[in-house]
Formats: C-alpha cells, structure tokens, sequence
C-alpha cells in the first residue's frame, strides 16, 4: 500500500502563495491517480483538484479553477498543489489522496473514491 505525507502548509495572508507537496512511499504512485481534498472546520471533506495516473488529465473545483494547480512527478513519487491568490475561504486542512487508475482518465473526486489518505497540512489564510 502507498502512505502518503502531506506538507508545506502554513499561514498566509491573503493573495499569498502556497504550494503543497504529498511525498509517497511504499509503492510507486505511477500507477494511481491522485487528488487534493479539504476540510474546513464544520464542514464536509470537498474536492479540490484531480489528477490521472500519467498527468494527462487534470480537473478543478470551481472555486479553485485558474487559482490553483496540481501536479506531478511519478520519477520522484511526487504530487503538488500550486496554490495562488489565496483566500480566507480557502482556510482548511488540505489532504492527499490516491486510488489505483492506471490506464484510465479518471481522478478521485469523492471521498468515497479514495483509496488512501494522507494525514493532512493545515492552511490558513487570512484576511
């Protein structure tokens, strides 16, 4: 199974900049597809960003589409989020998520999907 770790959350000011990295460890992450979800205080897990198996294919939440970016680097078993123009809404724990998906197009997008969780970085922008 992969584990996944989380980090370079932290506290900004609004219209900063962050970005996340989730390093994985006991299996390549060549083969699965990857996503960002978060979770702010009373509220539900939500989407983020998702990613396929090769990078090919990308998808946003609206609230983050042209403001956030995600990535990755299966060479160095790497995923990233490449967070601009923060804001206060975006306040939340940011977690890293994998499912099996090699071949396919498709990414994690609900929680149900996922396979494995990381165990979280918080990001706290203020206003």
């Amino acid at each position: 199974q992969v584990q996944l770790v989380e980090s370079g959350g932290g506290l900004v000011q609004a219209g900063d900049s962050l970005r996340l990295s989730c390093s994985a460890s006991g299996r390549t992450i060549s083969t699965y597809a990857m996503g960002w979800f978060r979770q702010a205080p009373g509220k539900e897990r939500e989407f983020v960003a998702g990613i396929n198996w090769s990078g090919s294919t990308t998808n946003y939440a609206d609230s983050v589409k042209g403001r956030f970016t995600i990535s990755r680097d299966n060479a160095k078993n790497m995923v990233y989020l490449q967070m601009n123009s923060l804001k206060p809404e975006d306040t939340a724990v940011y977690y890293c998520a994998a499912r099996y998906g090699y071949g396919s197009t498709s990414y994690p997008q609900y929680p149900q999907d996922v396979a494995r969780w990381g165990q979280g970085t918080q990001v706290t922008v203020s206003s």
